[in-house]
């Protein structure tokens, strides 16, 4: 099922997960392991890796054993915005920036050259939402309920953000999505004794 149109490079900031349906992006940890055998719609990993110039991710993700992107497919500058860029072991194609989140961007859309921004952090992003430097958010829901981990967006006490659909869509209609357990519990008269 397609159910977006095709990525472009139009210079643009995206904030993309591939998000758990109970709404992580990742597990304890920073873990991604819950992500595997999940298959993705046919070519959507090459969209991303054409259209994507260059990404953004935060430290405690870097730190945690951050890997290049779409299983090392896509190659470019990657940048991580940290307090202590002293203490970060030097890695080949990663700047590490100590500044705010507005110059993060555009030091980050400069070297995307006309491709992509991937925002890869649930703190950058919600701070780039909230400057109003987000220009679109892409996430692939996974069939799994993982219960724990990194939320998306975390903002308790904040006000609710309304977002607008992309697509052929009407803006603002709720998307549906309906699975099935692949496991169910035992009924009750199953095994009771």
């Amino acid at each position: 099922m397609n159910d977006t149109e095709p990525q472009t490079a139009k210079g643009k900031v995206l904030w993309h997960f591939t998000m758990s349906l109970d709404g992580f992006v990742a597990g304890p940890n920073h873990a991604m392991g819950w992500m595997t055998g999940t298959p993705s719609r046919p070519g959507l990993i090459q969209e991303y890796v054409t259209t994507t110039g260059a990404v953004l991710g935060g430290r405690s993700g870097w730190d945690a054993g951050y890997a290049r992107p779409y299983g090392g497919a896509w190659s470019g500058p990657v940048f991580v915005l940290t307090h202590h860029p002293q203490d970060a072991t030097p890695t080949e194609g990663v700047t590490f920036l100590n500044c705010d989140p507005a110059e993060a961007v555009r030091i980050g859309l400069t070297a995307a050259d006309g491709g992509n921004l991937e925002v890869h952090s649930p703190t950058i992003g919600r701070q780039l939402l909230a400057l109003g430097l987000i220009d679109e958010i892409d996430l692939h829901i996974a069939p799994v309920l993982l219960g724990d981990g990194i939320r998306l967006f975390d903002n308790p006490g904040g006000e609710p953000i309304t977002l607008r659909h992309v697509g052929d869509r009407p803006p603002t209609v709720v998307v549906n999505v309906r699975y099935e357990p692949t496991t169910r519990a035992r009924t009750a008269t199953s095994g009771a004794h």
